[in-house]
């Protein structure tokens, strides 16, 4: 769907959610105060320090510092992108994105990625009646025993030995946006891919995003993938997912292999459930994404050393997924064998026994880690314990974490969790200490943003005031002017639809921390303490600025504007 997502729609989304609810439906929430807390979900912790506020609908962790409204809790929750994020809340709010047409600037670049798009399904088109035509290409694909309709599901095409094959079709300046060309130094260009088998990737709403391209031979490189592209970036896809999805939306397990063929070798026998990283190890956001759709992962590596060092990699992103509820499994497969050969040899059923069979994420890293230690010594104990520590305190507070503590007390004989509880207490003592802020030593300009932001409402007092803001000044009035006027203006409700508006802008790091600062004040103060600050921030704003404009008058002179609001200043008025 083309156009901007409405900035009305947003706002009237973050007011129909209540965040307590959103984030209480992922991480279970306990009502303290005025607040709901929980442990933290973007860090490891013993006790917690997340809280979420139902009054200024936003949320904020003392402990590792994130913070956010509903939005921002699902993009860092999820690992998902804006739009992905707005689409999410509207389906938990039960509504209907709206979207606006653009003008001006932002419809020329939306139009331009939507031609990038549509650029690349005429690209795959072109790839595919190329594949029908070359009987070199057909045959190696009946070497690999790839049946017709797995092709077609695939979309599978072949690169012609050409160096301008697609440059004297397409339009030269697309192909090299999205990657299709090489820019030669000299500015001529050629096709990226010739000779290849062509493997189209499509995003999990199924466009095009880029190509991977296989050669024929044993030449190198064997494997080439689009470059990084406005459409593709390959740390955020995975090669098969739209049409895993398409068979089974909800499978019971997905199984992330190392290449595109084996991805398609097993989609030959009806394992429907493999992915594929593009030319990089898995990471968080794509182990995240994953388990969007399902509760286990299986990682199926060669059994020779190459595989056994990426089984291991491995373990740095997941650890940063795992959590209650999910699971992992290590699949490495016999010497000399890939998805492919294995399941030829053994048939569906002897793959399938393997990968049911396949170990425990957590069997496999207490293995590993073991491997070579005498733990009947206590040096090899202490190793096995520096070895764990950094990968168990990685993951989220859950049944799961306190078992892995559990089995690496068993093994070494110690009681590690105490170490880890210790270093949270350290960390919660500096927290209280930084939270624990004196009203009477915070500024008048700071107090007041702060409760402006957390109280929108406050903005009535402010207008009503009928300020003159000519000629004043302090540190942050632009900021305050600003919020001011997006109040007014905007009608905003609450914090969470005023800070969206500051999302990605400069001022968002310091409108954040104004947001969450704690000022200690009864709700039934708040009107009463931001009048105060108020006006002992105008007070202190026209002192300042009548010292400047009578230092200005003995040293340059003023003019007549500035005497005018000299004399006015000193008259009071």
């Amino acid at each position: 769907m083309t156009g901007r997502i409405s900035r009305e729609f947003i706002d009237e989304l973050l007011v129909r959610v209540d965040i307590v609810d959103l984030i209480d439906s992922r991480v279970p929430l306990k009502k303290t105060g005025t607040n709901y807390v929980a442990r933290c979900p973007f860090h490891s912790e013993k006790t917690p320090s997340f809280a979420v506020n139902r009054n200024k609908q936003f949320f904020h962790c003392f402990g590792c510092g994130a913070s956010g409204n509903a939005i921002g809790f699902l993009m860092d929750f999820g690992h998902l992108d804006f739009v992905e994020a707005v689409e999410d809340l509207a389906a938990f709010a039960g509504v209907s994105v709206q979207r606006e047409t653009l003008g001006g600037e932002e419809k020329s670049s939306k139009k331009d990625l939507k031609n990038l798009y549509l650029l690349l399904d005429q690209v795959a088109e072109f790839y595919v009646e190329e594949l029908r035509q070359n009987t070199a290409a057909i045959n190696y694909l009946k070497s690999r025993q790839v049946k017709g309709e797995v092709a077609r599901d695939f979309m599978l095409g072949y690169a012609p030995d050409k160096w301008h094959g697609l440059a004297s079709k397409f339009d030269q300046a697309l192909l090299i946006e999205v990657g299709m060309l090489v820019v030669k130094d000299d500015g001529k260009v050629y096709d990226r891919f010739r000779n290849r088998i062509m493997y189209p990737i499509r995003d999990k709403r199924s466009r095009i995003v880029g190509f991977g391209g296989r050669v024929l031979d044993d030449s190198l490189p064997k494997y080439l993938n689009s470059p990084e592209t406005p459409l593709f970036h390959k740390g955020k896809e995975v090669y098969g997912l739209y049409e895993l999805l398409a068979k089974n939306p909800k499978p019971q397990r997905i199984l992330l292999v190392e290449g595109y063929m084996d991805v398609i070798a097993l989609a030959q026998y009806g394992i429907n459930y493999s992915v594929a990283a593009l030319g990089t190890a898995a990471s968080q956001f794509h182990l995240d994404l994953l388990f969007r759709f399902t509760s286990e992962l299986v990682f199926c590596f060669d059994g020779d050393k190459a595989g056994r060092e990426a089984a291991w990699k491995v373990m740095d992103s997941a650890f940063l997924s795992l959590k209650d509820g999910r699971s992992c499994r290590i699949m490495l497969l016999p010497h000399h064998h890939d998805p492919d050969s294995l399941v030829r040899a053994e048939g569906v059923e002897g793959f399938s026994e393997r990968m049911q069979n396949a170990q425990a994420l957590s069997d496999y890293f207490f293995e590993q880690l073991s491997d070579g230690l005498n733990l009947n010594e206590m040096e090899s104990r202490a190793k096995l314990i520096a070895k764990a520590k950094p990968y168990i305190e990685k993951l989220q507070e859950s049944t799961f974490k306190e078992m892995m503590l559990a089995r690496l007390n068993d093994l070494s004989g110690m009681k590690v969790v105490s170490v880890m509880e210790r270093n949270q207490v350290i960390q919660n003592l500096k927290v209280q200490r930084l939270g624990s802020q004196d009203l009477n030593r915070l500024s008048s300009a700071r107090v007041a943003l702060a409760l402006l932001l957390q109280k929108p409402e406050l903005a009535q007092l402010v207008e009503r005031k009928e300020i003159d803001w000519d000629g004043l000044e302090f540190r942050g009035i632009d900021l305050f002017r600003n919020i001011l006027k997006l109040i007014l203006d905007k009608k905003v409700l609450n914090s969470a639809v005023l800070l969206e508006y500051y999302r990605g802008a400069p001022e968002e790091k310091v409108v954040k921390a104004l947001a969450v600062l704690d000022l200690y004040v009864a709700e039934d103060k708040v009107d009463e303490v931001f009048y105060d600050a108020l006006n002992g921030l105008l007070k202190q704003a026209r002192e300042a600025s009548i010292l400047r404009l009578q230092s200005k008058a003995q040293d340059q002179g003023l003019d007549d504007k500035e005497q005018a609001l000299l004399v006015a200043m000193l008259l009071g008025k």
